[in-house]
């Protein structure tokens, strides 16, 4: 059995994690990440309800808890990547890169640090260690994570454990219900980390500058005035202030396109508009988990956002370091910024960063 320290949230995922690793036998502590400093408008601060809950927890199991601040950490590696991009008229995933920089990078040093010899989280995901370290889709395809970890290395994985990996969220609640952990029922978290319950745009304008440009269709009519191209992304129909232009078919608008250069946006009426449609995308920094590039090309699936079923593909590499992916069925909303994650059967083989449509 191994000393194991679990990343203990305050919610039900990483409670269970630590139940089931104390369990199975292992020396198993905890160590609860601040890693944003900043409170809500009301100054309501989350993370110590959430200390709270994960001190409850320890204590119910009777392990040990460790408190950390990874904040500093988080902001230089996490937030000034997330506004550059933004900056830049991107949508970046802050997931993708704390899991990358923080949850696997600072709090696995950490925790070596303190003896441990592997680090465990509530992920829904599954390790193979048999022949070769392998990243697999969780159990519950519902809750699968294997998204938001596409950038991580064999040997973080090697380091790593997800317990929840073969149990569905229902099967996770119900755990935890019959152990009579208090959080049982504790709602998921939504969204982005530091943005919490706020909107986006409102979050947003805290750290950049608004710069109001004109909302133009594709037959270049104007029909409205946008805050900043920063505060919208491909797809977005919530938001727009456009809804007294009915145009000719009475459908919700939809963000199709951002031109930075001359701070236009473009919008098109229908959930499904053939102009929010993609054969495929050219997609930059690739990463494979297993740090051998396969044979290009590579047929496989993929998948444009957290939870999108996946889609048959094929992958043309570029340099190493590039790719062009082209699509069975056009994809809605390929969005600059976000990662394009690669998969064959259950293995997640690594992803990219979409750079554009194609």
């Amino acid at each position: 059995m191994s000393n194991v320290i679990v990343g203990l949230s305050g919610g039900v995922d990483s409670a269970v994690a630590a139940l089931l690793l104390k369990q199975q036998g292992h020396k198993v502590a905890a160590a609860f990440m601040k890693n944003w400093d900043e409170d809500d408008e009301a100054g309501y601060c989350p993370a110590e309800e959430d200390l709270a809950d994960a001190r409850a927890v320890a204590d119910h199991l009777d392990i040990e808890l460790h408190t950390v601040s990874f904040s500093a950490e988080y902001w230089n590696r996490v937030f000034a990547h997330f506004l550059d991009e933004c900056k830049a008229g991107r949508t970046p995933s802050p997931d993708v890169v704390c899991n990358r920089e923080i949850k696997f990078r600072a709090f696995l040093d950490y925790a070596e640090g303190l003896g441990a010899d592997v680090i465990a989280t509530g992920h829904y995901a599954r390790i193979d260690k048999t022949s070769r370290v392998r990243l697999l889709k969780g159990v519950d395809t519902r809750k699968d994570q294997t998204y938001f970890l596409h950038t991580l290395t064999t040997e973080q994985l090697q380091k790593s454990l997800f317990p929840l990996g073969e149990l569905t969220k229902t099967a996770v609640r119900r755990l935890a219900e019959s152990e009579g952990f208090g959080n049982y029922a504790k709602k998921d978290s939504t969204g982005i980390c530091f943005i919490g319950e706020r909107r986006f745009s409102e979050f947003l304008a805290g750290y950049l500058e608004k710069n109001p440009g004109d909302i133009r269709t594709l037959d270049n009519k104007t029909i409205g005035q946008h805050d900043g191209l920063v505060f919208y992304t491909i797809g977005q129909r919530q938001g727009l202030g456009i809804g007294g232009h009915r145009g000719s078919s009475g459908e919700p608008w939809y963000v199709i396109n951002k031109d930075m250069e001359h701070n236009i946006l473009t919008v098109a009426q229908g959930v499904n508009h053939p102009a929010l449609f993609s054969p495929g995308l050219r997609a930059s920094q690739l990463h494979w988990i297993s740090a051998a590039q396969p044979a290009s090309p590579v047929e496989c699936t993929a998948r444009i956002r957290h939870q999108q079923p996946v889609q048959a593909c094929t992958l043309d590499i570029i340099n190493g370091q590039e790719c062009m992916v082209s699509f069975t069925t056009p994809q809605r909303a390929v969005t600059p910024g976000q990662s394009v994650v690669f998969y064959q059967g259950e293995e997640c083989l690594g992803g990219a960063i979409i750079e554009s449509a194609i």
